[in-house]
């Protein structure tokens, strides 16, 4: 459950980060689309990056260290 939480979560950011793209080409700047996506996306990062944290302390995601 908690590795499909993490793949649709970098789902989320990167489509998030495609919307922002196509806003930036189509609207060329001029609308505030742009700025929305990527606010969405910092959002989301934030939201993935806490509940990795929770997840890790609650035992959900283990480690696996650098070898």
């Amino acid at each position: 459950m908690a590795k499909a939480f993490i793949g649709v979560g970098f789902l989320l950011i990167l489509g998030s980060l495609g919307s922002a793209f196509y806003f930036l080409m189509r609207d060329k700047g001029q609308s505030n689309n742009t700025v929305r996506a990527l606010a969405f996306r910092v959002g989301f990062s934030i939201v993935l990056f806490l509940s990795l944290l929770i997840a890790h302390q609650f035992g959900l995601v283990e480690t696996s260290g650098i070898r």
